[in-house]
């Protein structure tokens, strides 16, 4: 049996991750038969597409949350083995905000998501921190978890980015049941820090719609918020590598939980338990729909081939097209890169039947680099089934007195170095 691990990321803008997957089974297939293991993991690089990856449809659960303009979107999440898995952006997205007022928007239903899952007894929590259109340091989220926000007048509120210098006190007694007991990994490629010149307002703040008279208010109260939390937890959330992800959204996780923010590939594999999968495997096959120099930098393919490497297992490649020097790609620890443009008659093709085309990369692929060695595993077993044969027959004359031990022992040695089979066997 030759096993490999399938593990695509989606074909942006022309197959799913699952899609893909699925292709490449059935090509290694359509040429190894039975002789084929494989074991398929669609994954995403901790962005979008990541809950598709991660789930499917019978292991999500929809439901309607406040979206970011606080109007109810519908919104979903997933459940992987032990794991939900949220993406920020389906009930926070900036697609979700036709505002696009990054001072008033609010985290809260992403809060309610994680609050359905804390519910139904989930303890770990993945969250991809992306395609945010809030910047309320994670307060909405807060609030939809329980806590309690009170401003200098004394009235309860929920602070948006707008109005985070107007928070007076806040109260984390009435959390639900669970929250503290959660374990929660914020899926974020930026390094950003939660304020200054580099942080989450100032570097995020205009793509969501900020003014520059909002941009100053903002910070000044994301200011304030991260010295509020420092003061309740102790922990210096503003200086946390990626803290200013998602417009900050990971500050209260790290202050009041059990909390880390990681690359979102390295996520994702962990969530999809890619490791285990690894063990005993020939080779591992992934993919995405273009794959070039930024490959290289926290994409799937390199958190693939990353992981592989330090498993021992090669990594090869279908891709929808290759942006750069083949050889310069495989040095991120490429076997071999096969390309859909270099099958299908044009690019259109390609995209508009990436399935066909990734299937029959996979029976190329499985022609050139499996058949040869499924060919030569069964031969090994064919000579270890005669050998077994042969050396039977010894262990009938010498069971008989037809030969001594010294001619067993010897004509033994010769029959192992003949076959070419170990001489500790």
């Amino acid at each position: 049996m030759i096993k490999i691990v399938i593990a695509p990321d989606s074909f942006k803008g022309s197959i799913s991750s699952h899609d893909a997957a699925e292709a490449v089974s059935e090509g290694l297939r359509d040429v190894l038969g039975d002789e084929l293991e494989s074991v398929v993991i669609p994954i995403a690089d901790g962005g979008e597409g990541t809950l598709e990856a991660l789930t499917d449809e019978s292991e999500r659960i929809a439901m309607e949350v406040t979206g970011p303009d606080a109007e109810p979107v519908t919104a979903s999440y997933g459940i992987c083995g032990d794991t939900a898995v949220i993406e920020m952006a389906k009930a926070s997205g900036l697609t979700l905000s036709p505002r696009h007022r990054a001072a008033e928007a609010t985290t809260y239903g992403t809060g309610e998501l994680m609050a359905d899952a804390i519910d139904r007894g989930i303890r770990k929590i993945m969250l991809t921190a992306g395609g945010s259109a809030t910047n309320d340091g994670g307060c909405g989220m807060l609030a939809a978890l329980g806590a309690v926000f009170v401003n200098g007048r004394g009235f309860e509120f929920i602070p948006t980015g707008g109005t985070l210098a107007d928070i007076a006190s806040f109260d984390m007694s009435c959390m639900i049941d669970g929250f503290f007991e959660t374990t929660f990994t914020v899926a974020a490629d930026i390094r950003n820090p939660l304020l200054g010149s580099e942080g989450a307002t100032a570097v995020y703040g205009p793509q969501k719609g900020a003014t520059a008279e909002e941009l100053a208010l903002m910070e000044r109260g994301m200011a304030h918020w991260a010295e509020m939390l420092e003061k309740a937890s102790g922990k210096a959330v503003a200086s946390v590598p990626g803290s200013g992800a998602a417009g900050g959204i990971a500050a209260p996780l790290i202050a009041f939980s059990n909390a880390e923010i990681k690359r979102g590939i390295d996520t994702v594999l962990e969530t999809a338990g890619f490791d285990a999968a690894l063990e005993g495997a020939d080779a591992v096959v992934t993919g995405e729909g273009r794959l070039d120099s930024q490959s290289l930098y926290g994409k799937a393919v390199s958190g693939v081939a990353k992981a592989a490497a330090a498993a021992g297992v090669p990594v090869d490649v279908i891709c929808g097209c290759a942006g750069d020097d083949p050889e310069r790609l495989k040095s991120m620890g490429l076997r071999e890169i096969i390309t859909l443009v270099s099958l299908a008659p044009d690019a259109a093709s390609a995209i508009s039947d990436a399935g066909k085309w990734i299937r029959e990369a996979a029976r190329q692929y499985a022609l050139k680099q499996l058949l040869p060695k499924a060919r030569e595993m069964t031969l090994t077993d064919e000579k270890l089934d005669l050998f077994r044969k042969q050396k039977d027959t010894l262990d009938i004359f010498l069971r008989n007195g037809a030969i001594t031990e010294a001619q067993y022992g010897k004509s033994l040695g010769d029959l192992k170095r003949l076959m070419n089979i170990p001489l500790d066997m």
